[in-house]
């Protein structure tokens, strides 16, 4: 099973380390990640496997949105199942 995760916010240093790291807290692999800072805000997106997670999907969700709030930026988690089906025609 595999996840999406985005980072939308302004950026500041640690950003990519804390989200990396409260994945690896709970066992979620990173497969691929893209970054990029535009003007300011910084914008990534990552695709994780969440297989061999420790914590349930909706706990991994609540953890990421706290770290973004910490970090002043918003992360949002989608499972894969939806976001496939919101982009399947």
């Amino acid at each position: 099973m595999n996840a999406v995760i985005t980072v939308l916010g302004k950026d500041n240093v640690g950003i990519l380390a804390k989200v990396s790291n409260e994945c690896a807290g709970v066992g979620v692999n990173i497969v691929e990640v893209t970054q990029s800072v535009l003007q300011g805000m910084f914008a990534m997106i990552m695709f994780v496997d969440i297989t061999k997670s420790t914590v349930p999907f909706s706990e991994l969700v609540d953890r990421l949105t706290e770290t973004g709030d910490q970090l002043g930026v918003k992360i949002h988690v989608m499972h894969e199942d939806i976001f496939n089906a919101m982009h399947t025609i």
